[in-house]
């Protein structure tokens, strides 16, 4: 199977970070937040993608301001932040300072009050009663939408095309895509890329939906990456999952890593609480291999131990210090300029080292012409001395940390300290 659609060019040395509005300035506006772009373009940040930013419907709400998911209108914005206008400024700005804007777009169910509810219930599935239901149980405060009734596709499609002309986005996270019938989205895909070449991101993790979607969700990977901290999994666990991502989608799909969002960071815990002394490293992890990085509000603080409520305000604790603002900046910088770090690049190949230490040492090298980036993490908790085997690697790098250049080959020794990371550039 192979991709239908072509992914945008900009998309590939790209890098995305996921907005919570709700809670990302005391105000949790637009306006609040477009104050904030200018230091994310310095961060980096080449996509943000906005958390659903439709109404919240009232009825069967869950907590006082209910979950961004329940939408109560889907060409209408949510008068906690803002007005229409005050959105488009937000995403002209974000535009002009080069970033590009994807919103999340919620179509297998609404909210209880969705207008549709009262103008087309038809496109609602019933229980046995005639009723509406939930998508399933324990998802109290939505309902479930029919997508057996091919006139709440034309529905739908109209109204994601309402926020490409009032706005101009450039793409859309696709939530739960892989509840809702492939041949819709195929539908919606083939309609919306006659008026802009969009970048398309499903949060799914299965395989024949890369036919439209650019990129997938790794939750995978992610929870190998929790389990090898509990020390539940190990290297070669990691090595499978990457194998499953090259072996079983189809050439151009593009996965989405990640140590955090916004149902990891609510429902499970920060990265930190998630994989302790481990999350830097595999944040280096998520941001150099193959795929595109997402980074979550309030990443670059670090949230140590801070969860953001999902259904009440709560703002991000943020302090005039970012800690990891260097880190990111680096790492994002290096991969929106060296084509060795592009994704479904058929240029790039992608290396992984054999070193001697396999246990506990995860080492790469991605290559595309003369351009090289080579990543090397410990992945224990002890400091580690080994040497990488074979003659992939040789000549002079720098290290984009330290900005010293070093001369590597075969019998070169590393000694890491627990968790560290070393990143270098040919």
């Amino acid at each position: 199977m192979n991709k239908a659609f072509q992914t945008v060019d900009w998309a590939l040395a790209s890098n995305i970070y996921e907005v919570n509005i709700r809670q990302y300035t005391p105000d949790g506006t637009f306006s609040a937040f477009q104050k904030e772009l200018p230091r994310l373009q310095q961060l980096g940040i080449r996509t943000i993608w906005f958390m659903p930013i439709t109404p919240i419907s009232v009825l069967n709400r869950k907590g006082t301001l209910g979950s961004y998911y329940a939408c109560s209108d889907y060409t209408s914005v949510n008068p906690e932040f803002g007005t229409l206008d005050d959105f488009k400024n937000l995403v002209r700005k974000a535009q002009q300072l080069g970033m590009k804007v994807m919103i999340d777009w919620v179509a297998n169910h609404t909210g209880w009050d969705h207008v549709w509810t009262k103008t087309h219930p038809e496109f609602f599935s019933m229980d046995d009663k005639g009723s509406f239901r939930p998508p399933f149980p324990d998802w109290e405060d939505v309902i479930h939408l029919n997508y057996e009734n091919r006139s709440l596709w034309t529905a739908m499609i109209d109204a994601m095309k309402f926020w490409i002309e009032e706005c101009d986005l450039d793409g859309y996270r696709c939530d739960m895509a892989h509840l809702v019938p492939l041949a819709f989205w195929i539908e919606a895909r083939t309609e919306l890329d006659k008026m802009k070449p969009l970048f398309w991101l499903g949060e799914m993790e299965d395989p024949r939906y890369h036919e439209v979607f650019d990129a997938s969700y790794s939750w995978e990977l992610l929870h190998t990456m929790e389990r090898y901290w509990r020390k539940e999994a190990n290297m070669s666990n990691i090595d499978n999952v990457f194998f499953k991502y090259s072996s079983l989608y189809p050439r151009g799909a593009i996965k989405l890593l990640f140590t955090s969002n916004h149902d990891e960071n609510s429902h499970s815990g920060s990265e930190y609480e998630r994989m302790g002394d481990a999350a830097q490293a595999f944040a280096v992890l998520c941001i150099t291999w193959e795929g595109l990085p997402l980074i979550y509000s309030g990443q670059e603080l670090p949230l140590v131990n801070k969860r953001l409520l999902f259904f009440e305000r709560d703002p991000i604790p943020w302090t005039a210090e970012h800690k990891l603002d260097d880190f990111y900046k680096i790492l994002l910088n290096l991969r929106s300029t060296n084509p060795a770090l592009r994704a479904a690049d058929d240029n790039v190949r992608t290396y992984r080292l054999e070193t001697t230490d396999n246990a506990d040492v995860f080492a790469f090298l991605r290559k595309n012409g003369q351009r090289e980036v080579l990543v090397i993490l410990n992945l224990s908790g002890v400091k580690r001395q080994f040497k990488i085997i074979g003659k992939v690697v040789s000549g002079k790098f720098r290290n984009v940390f330290s900005g010293s250049t070093e001369e590597i080959m075969a019998d070169t020794q590393f000694v890491m300290e627990p968790w560290r990371y070393l990143v270098y550039e040919k």
